[in-house]
């Protein structure tokens, strides 16, 4: 008997290709992606909000570059909410205790002695944060430095209201994101000029930054996906945690040589059919 064509896996690749992202373009990165991607799966691209009601249809659904879910939500913790009643394979999992979950884990990393940017939201918390000449205040419920303030000392106990993320400015001397796939290092970028953010080059990690990096991997506990450590390199040369991303990050794929790149959506692909067969 003639046997059956295997049928390739379904996935929908959501997207938010026209949000104004500062220095970075979602579209590029995401058309690049999803074009390989669809070397290996039988894709769609969809706008986030779209999400809810097309994935059913679907083998998997993988979270790209959807822009800060604050600006939608009630529509992102519907989507949420019907993916885990349904059961629905989400990419990355949403199981994430990081940037997935808000901005609670800067705080419990602070209270755990790890080496993040020291961070409260508390009046009584005040005193454990070092003298800095001004304090960052970002929202717990931020983003993409939305609502981001600098403020004196003085000025930070009405501000400190549980709602609010309070940390001492660091003079850093520039600012390296080191990216994951699972738990393998794929590679390393970094702005060397730090009012620069998004203008980074390839960054060849030592092994004390790996040893850095590859311990939040380990704490988010993430079985598959992908995940970007950002930190900040301090004047006496110790790196510190400035955020880690599991939902949707930017990639900077187009900041990567090649032979980086290619690596990369190899391991993404390899990575997607794992997290099928699960």
């Amino acid at each position: 008997m003639p046997t059956r064509p295997h049928r390739r896996p379904r996935l929908l690749h959501v997207s938010d290709l026209a949000y104004p992202a500062r220095g970075r373009r979602y579209c590029d990165e995401d058309l690049h992606l999803f074009a390989r991607l669809r070397e290996d799966f039988d894709a769609a691209l969809c706008h986030p909000l779209d999400a809810a009601a097309l994935m059913g249809s679907f083998d998997a659904v993988l979270v790209r570059n959807t822009g800060p879910v604050l600006h939608y939500q009630e529509a992102y913790d519907a989507f949420r909410a019907q993916a885990l009643a349904d059961g629905v394979r989400v990419y990355n999992p949403l199981t994430g205790r990081a940037d997935m979950a808000g901005k609670q884990y800067l705080l419990d990393l602070t209270a755990e002695g790890l080496p993040v940017i020291p961070t409260v939201d508390r009046p009584d918390d005040l005193a454990a944060l070092p003298a800095a000449g001004l304090y960052a205040v970002k929202p717990k419920a931020g983003a993409d430095s939305i609502g981001l303030q600098f403020v004196p000392r003085e000025a930070l106990p009405p501000l400190a209201t549980g709602a609010n993320l309070i940390q001492p400015r660091i003079d850093f001397r520039y600012e390296v994101s080191f990216t994951y796939i699972d738990d393998v290092f794929q590679y390393a970028l970094y702005a060397p000029d730090p009012d620069r953010r998004w203008e980074l080059v390839p960054y060849e990690p030592t092994a004390a930054d790996l040893a850095f990096a590859d311990r939040f991997i380990a704490w988010n506990t993430l079985s598959h996906g992908i995940q970007r450590v950002d930190a900040c390199r301090t004047r006496d040369g110790a790196l510190l945690l400035v955020e880690l991303e599991d939902l949707n990050p930017y990639l900077s794929l187009d900041r990567v040589p090649a032979p980086v790149r290619d690596a990369f959506v190899t391991a993404l692909k390899a990575s997607l059919r794992a997290f099928l067969s699960t």
